[in-house]
Formats: structure tokens, sequence, C-alpha cells
């Protein structure tokens, strides 16, 4: 966790396979299963009960789908529905904000500039950072070959076509993207990037761990950012400071 947060935050990250949370203080992460029966209920009474032994005065939720205003607007696609009008503030009897997973990650894995992070999971989580603005994406389900970008890069696709031909698609879809969005870093993050052989170029591996800091990092008063990586060395160098923000919320 961030030692810049002020309060216990209790970060809850939910997944299309587990639910994992971690709160300030603790150096273990915990997960239970999520999927396709997986209610917003369900995931809040799994939490607590998980947490029970945790002290926390907040929540940061990482959502698998699009966010507006600290609220859910879409249904997760592998989950159960239910989620839209769900008042998380109620269900955890304390202050929530609610933000897309990958988003999530990115602001946990942010070293300044303009970064895009792509998470190889259950489906294709993706954000973009620009001078610490966080803009939630969803590039999962554009058009791709025959199908969406999900379809070859997420779970159904690395089961369907293989390690070799998955990676494949991976290599070939990053590329795309960095050539259309023009990033100065790039994250590829998620489960599934630990069966990637080399890390596309121009990238960097993000951790899991980096969504439990980006749930921290919702709560913190503006903070002065590292320098970028500097391996780097052909990348725009990031201004020192920036206001975290999530686009359509407050600066946080």
């Amino acid at each position: 966790m961030d030692r810049r947060s002020p309060m216990n935050i209790l970060c809850v990250d939910v997944g299309g396979t587990h639910v994992k949370i971690l709160a300030t203080g603790q150096r273990e992460p915990r997960k239970f299963a999520s999927g396709r029966a997986l209610t917003a209920g369900k995931m809040v009474t799994g939490v607590k009960k998980l947490a029970a032994d945790w002290k926390y005065v907040v929540v940061s939720i990482g959502y698998p789908g699009p966010v507006l205003r600290n609220r859910p607007i879409a249904d997760p696609h592998n989950m159960a529905p239910g989620w839209l009008g769900f008042n998380f503030e109620r269900a955890f009897g304390c202050p929530v904000k609610v933000t897309n997973d990958a988003a999530m990650q990115a602001l946990g894995s942010y070293k300044g500039g303009k970064m895009l992070f792509l998470g190889l999971g259950t489906g294709l989580g993706s954000a973009m950072i620009v001078n610490g603005i966080v803009e939630p994406m969803e590039l999962s389900h554009l058009p791709y070959k025959k199908a969406t970008y999900e379809d070859y890069v997420g779970q159904r696709g690395l089961e369907r076509a293989g390690k070799t031909k998955w990676r494949r698609h991976v290599a070939d879809v990053v590329a795309r993207l960095i050539a259309a969005l023009e990033p100065d870093d790039v994250v590829i993050g998620g489960g599934n990037v630990k069966i990637l052989k080399k890390l596309p170029p121009g990238c960097r591996a993000g951790e899991n761990a980096n969504a439990f800091l980006g749930g921290s990092r919702l709560w913190d008063q503006p903070v002065s950012l590292p320098r970028a990586n500097a391996s780097a060395s052909s990348r725009k160098k990031p201004r020192k400071r920036k206001t975290m923000m999530v686009e359509g919320e407050d600066a946080v």
C-alpha cells in the first residue's frame, strides 16, 4: 500500500476469475472466486467476510466495466447482472470510490507522461493516463479480425488459439494500439502477462499488486510523481508534479 495514504483503505479488485482484496497495513492479499454467478451483493458479502479482521474506513473498488461518477454504467460481461444502481456505500457502511479495474491498475503503475495500460486477463482491460489524468477506455470490444480484441487476446482467445498463436495476437494488438495512441510508456498487466515469453517492444510488465496501490491513490491528496523509467531514454520526460484525476470524478 502507498505510505502516503492518510487513512485505512480496503482495496477491492473485481476480476472475472477472482475478487482480490488488500487493506492498509496488510502484506498478503486475500481472494475468493468470482465468475458468472457473482452479483454485486454477493461480492460485497464475500469481501466483508474475507476482511472481517481488517480495519478500514473507506473502500476502493476496481470494477470490470465502464464507470461514470462513481457508479457502474453497464453490467460486467463475465458476471451476473444487477450491478447498476447498487448502493456500495450502504452495503459497506462507509465511503466507497468505484473506478474501472484497468484504470485502478493503471493508476498504480503510473510513473508520469502519457501511459497506456493493457490488462491481459479474462478480457482485455485498457486505460490511459495523460499527465496525471486517468481515462478509462473500452478497447476490448472494438472490431478485430473476425471478432473483437478481447476474443483474440482475452482468456477465450488463449484457450481457443493456444499459447503460440495467442502471443502473436497479443504482439499484433499491442503494436496497433501503440501506433494509434502514441503513448510514452506502455504497461502490460493482468494475470496472463506471465504467459508471454517476452514483452512487446517498448513495454514493461505491470504487477497485479499495482491495483491495490491504485486503489490507495484514489484517496490521496495530489502527489509528486517519480521520474519516468530511466531505461526508456527515448520517451518524453513527464512533468514532475500533477494532480491525479479520474475522468468524470473529482480530483483525488
